[in-house]
């Protein structure tokens, strides 16, 4: 697939040392399941940190961690070997994301959030949120700001953003400096992974007031 608005380096960086949220990560790993170049930038990062891994001295490990860790491997619960088989069956989310919502879209269980927009928050560390997204075609997210982080991926659809489209593998990164209202593209409706670690500054009154309700 050919993705134009990819992963920057410094978070695909924070990502390959374990250094992302687990809210952030999961949009990463799905973003990295879409994208061939990202994929493949990854791999290139993973394989430097194996080779400085590689001119470090080694610990010694306790008596049988070997096998240990074998054990836990064939121990592994037949929820998870389920989850595979339906992952491979899913057009719209990928495989990291099928692990947590537990299947695949007619899995979800939506939430309304007003004129048609729905969302499902996803269990994640209490340092960042994560939730999928329902936008209807042509429908418009209220006009906001941001008090830290959002990251989002196109799942289905496409979303416009002032000048930019944002279709199926793409991610938009927004920080405090964006004010916008992103769009949902005509033609089909547009379903998105979105993860902050703070809220967002809505302009209008009646996001305000609903935004304790919806946790956004």
């Amino acid at each position: 697939m050919s993705v134009r608005h990819q992963v920057t380096d410094d978070v695909l960086t924070a990502y390959a040392t374990g250094d992302l949220p687990e809210a952030f990560n999961l949009v990463v790993a799905s973003h990295v399941s879409l994208c061939d170049e990202a994929r493949v930038r990854l791999e290139t990062m993973e394989a430097l940190g194996g080779a400085v891994l590689d001119d470090l001295s080694g610990e010694s490990m306790s008596y049988g961690s070997f096998e240990a860790t074998m054990r836990l491997i064939s121990e592994r619960p037949k929820e998870a070997i389920k989850a595979e088989v339906v992952r491979k069956s899913c057009d719209v989310l990928p495989g990291p994301l099928m692990d947590y919502v537990g299947g695949n879209l007619d899995d979800i269980n939506w939430r309304p959030l007003g004129m048609g927009a729905k969302q499902v928050i996803l269990k994640s560390s209490l340092e960042a949120n994560v939730r999928l997204l329902y936008i209807p075609s042509g429908a418009a997210m209220p006009d906001h700001g941001h008090t830290g982080i959002e990251m989002t991926l196109v799942l289905q659809g496409a979303f416009i953003d002032g000048d930019e489209r944002f279709a199926r593998g793409d991610i938009e990164i927004a920080n405090e400096e964006l004010e916008h209202t992103p769009i949902a593209d005509i033609g089909e409706d547009c379903i998105c992974l979105a993860a902050t670690n703070a809220p967002l500054k809505f302009s209008g009154l009646l996001p305000r007031i609903a935004q304790p309700f919806l946790r956004i």
